[in-house]
């Protein structure tokens, strides 16, 4: 069968790594690049670093309002679609090439498959919770990541046969919930060897972050890349509080935040060192022996999470409520309050425990395979064929 796969962030492009070669095995995959993330820093260089061949098409999108990045998507992507149709469009999470590519799929009655479905965050003014509702609601197949996702669906009336036509489909297809595992969790399953040894964020690491001399459990890991947290008020506020974590942070700056600092003229606090966005196997190396991490990015918790290392998150929601301290896990929404990030942290990562704990968290982390690539290509081909 032939797939059309709509990526366009790191997130998503990570996500497509781990499902490629299970794909590629049974399908004919088309790989198309909106361009959404078009810096080599946060996308470029991850095709080759994970195993993925060049797009077969770059659409080059680039940055922009939502509403002229997603129309600028559909534009592009329509012609190529209409001109050699695939089987099933297949689109994850929850980006505005998630959206455009759900659009475009559904606009055209073609089928569309939609891989982390049902995540929520119950807070609809986050672009990206506006994304995964529409998705999921225009999708025929939904591969969600775990039963809390799939109950979610099933809350929304979701799975039950369309009556109608064109919404995603023919005229009574049916729409599938399926569990299937995740895709993130997989591909850190099958990286996190390489991340183990302390040199993989000293010796190892490239440029910037080699320079700095860190040792497990001395520095924070930090990443913020949500619209949310560049506006002047809110640039303000996290920043100071990760000055007044009194610790070591590595600050890993999406550009557009790196941007938003400069033009707002923001001062980053002393124990502050900003480096780029970093290659994904050093990436999980910085959050693998950190004291804590610190972030706004989905991604970042369920890595944090699946590895062990305590996470402050920049949020007041999250669609992985699961990572969080009252379902058992390290992780703790903090929003950009310092009194409530101080306190987080004196009880999820003490400095007194966190060189042990770090070293300890490295030799003994575990991260179990889901199984997801293989049953989302497996669940494609009899659907397709069906």
């Amino acid at each position: 069968m032939r797939l059309a796969c709509v990526v366009g962030t790191r997130p998503q492009i990570i996500k497509a790594a781990a499902a490629w070669p299970a794909l590629h095995r049974r399908h004919h995959v088309d790989l198309i690049d909106t361009g959404q993330h078009y810096d080599d820093e946060m996308a470029g260089h991850f095709f080759g670093e994970l195993g993925l061949p060049p797009p077969s098409h770059q659409l080059g999108v680039g940055s922009g309002t939502h509403a002229r990045q997603v129309a600028a998507m559909m534009d592009r992507l329509e012609p190529i679609v209409l001109d050699d149709p695939p089987d099933a469009i297949l689109v994850f999470g929850d980006t505005n090439s998630t959206l455009a590519g759900a659009l475009v799929a559904a606009k055209l009655e073609l089928p569309l498959a939609h891989v982390e479905a049902g995540l929520r965050s119950f807070d609809r003014r986050m672009p990206e919770e506006v994304n995964r509702v529409v998705v999921d609601h225009l999708a025929e197949l939904l591969f969600a990541p775990s039963e809390h996702a799939a109950a979610n669906l099933r809350a929304e009336g979701i799975g039950r046969a369309l009556s109608g036509s064109g919404v995603g489909g023919p005229a009574g297809s049916e729409v599938r919930v399926q569990v299937v595992g995740d895709l993130m969790q997989d591909l850190c399953a099958a990286t996190l060897d390489a991340a183990r040894d302390p040199a993989s964020i000293r010796d190892a690491a490239p440029g910037a972050v080699a320079a700095l001399g860190l040792v497990p459990g001395g520095y924070l890991f930090a990443t913020v890349h949500r619209a949310e947290n560049r506006t002047p008020g809110a640039l303000r506020e996290w920043l100071s509080l990760l000055g007044g974590l009194d610790r070591p942070v590595v600050l890993a700056l999406h550009p557009g935040t790196h941007r938003a600092i400069d033009e707002n003229d923001c001062a980053v606090p002393a124990n502050v060192r900003v480096v780029p966005p970093q290659g994904y196997r050093t990436t999980l190396a910085l959050e693998l022996h950190a004291g804590a991490v610190v972030t706004d990015s989905g991604g970042v918790q369920r890595e944090s999470a699946w590895l062990g290392t305590p996470a402050l998150i920049l949020r007041e929601t999250t669609e992985w409520p699961e990572t969080l301290e009252a379902h058992g896990g390290r992780s703790a929404l903090v929003g950009r309050d310092l009194g409530r990030a101080t306190a987080a942290l004196a009880r999820l990562a003490p400095l007194g425990a966190a060189a042990r704990d770090a070293t300890t968290r490295a030799r003994s982390a575990q991260v179990a395979f889901s199984g997801a690539a293989e049953a989302i290509a497996e669940s494609l081909e009899t659907w397709l064929t069906r």
